[in-house]
């Protein structure tokens, strides 16, 4: 079969050949792309004739799916798969598989991190001293003891709370369904409300669903507690960022941000530009030279096990 690697895993040369060796040497073809592309011909011509995709976190329009007449399976190399046109691939049966769990560790870690960083003005602290200023204003909040609101108690969602749960914080969450590793960790399941209005930290971990897009809105936000700390490690869209913007700017709540509607740099004018009490980072949750190789041999072992006859991961 004709395999097509779409874009760069941010892997070295040494390791995309190995991994590549598993397959060719089986006699299937192998080609891969050093550079990404948004250019529809441009991806057209690259997905050619392929029998299996993969991609990363670049989107796969359905235009590109539809024009591929032999394509049979889609390997995703990221947790999310809203930038595939899923619809294209029920049309042609299409089946794909994703990577999850190569990122829990590493999206949980910065959740905390941002949300000790709110706590305790780590950026402020060292843009004082970076500017000749001392630690006036900047006392902080200790992490024990608080009430923490997992939003989104999947994989993800949970190591965050096992993190929490070593600073002796309490756990609450929120979840569509009941989800029994949630119940082991000792989350107090409640209503989106009432986790958005009792927790001090309010962590959101959901996918972008039509369901979950702007779960977080201003109702929500305005239930949060004054001084109430939102961390968003998972999709920018499940939060209303104008509502946000605009407690931001109240003082009502803090913020630890890592994901937008669009990947930074951000527009002008974007709405949380000069926003206070606001930590951002450019959507690098996912982003450890651990988790990059994890995920390059999960994407590849989705293939060999698909080839195998034996879907895994499957999301299609």
């Amino acid at each position: 079969m004709k395999i097509v690697l779409m874009e760069p895993l941010g892997i070295s040369p040494e390791t995309l050949k190995r991994l590549a060796d598993s397959l060719t040497r089986e006699g299937h073809e192998f080609r891969a792309y050093d550079s990404f592309t948004t250019d529809i011909e441009e991806m057209k011509t690259r997905a050619e004739d392929a029998d299996i995709l993969m991609i990363a976190n670049h989107p796969l329009p359905g235009e590109v799916i539809r024009s591929d007449a032999n394509l049979k399976f889609i390997s995703v190399a990221f947790v999310g798969i809203d930038h595939v046109d899923t619809e294209a691939c029920r049309e042609r049966g299409i089946a794909i598989s994703n990577t999850g769990g190569y990122c829990d560790d590493a999206v949980a870690e910065l959740a905390v991190g941002l949300a000790l960083d709110c706590l305790r003005n780590v950026t402020a602290c060292d843009r004082s001293v970076q500017t000749g200023g001392g630690k006036a204003g900047l006392q902080g909040h200790e992490l024990a003891g608080k009430c923490v609101g997992i939003v989104g108690t999947g994989a993800i969602g949970c190591r965050t709370a096992e993190i929490f749960k070593a600073f002796r914080c309490r756990l609450i969450g929120y979840n569509r369904s009941r989800r029994e590793q949630a119940i082991d960790l000792g989350i107090e399941l409640k209503s989106l409300d009432e986790v958005c209005a009792e927790a001090d930290i309010i962590s959101v971990h959901t996918p972008l669903t039509p369901e979950t897009r702007g779960l977080i809105g201003r109702e929500q936000i305005g239930l949060m507690k004054e001084g109430a700390i939102l961390i968003n490690t998972a999709r920018g869209p499940v939060v209303d960022t104008e509502a946000m913007a605009e407690a931001l700017r109240a003082g009502k709540i803090k913020a630890g941000i890592d994901v937008y509607e669009k990947d930074p740099p951000l527009p002008e004018g974007h709405p949380l530009y000069g926003c206070p009490n606001l930590v951002c980072t450019p959507h690098v949750g996912f982003d450890t030279r651990e988790s990059i190789d994890r995920r390059a041999v999960m994407a590849f072992e989705n293939v060999t096990e698909f080839l195998a006859g034996n879907q895994i991961r499957k999301m299609l």
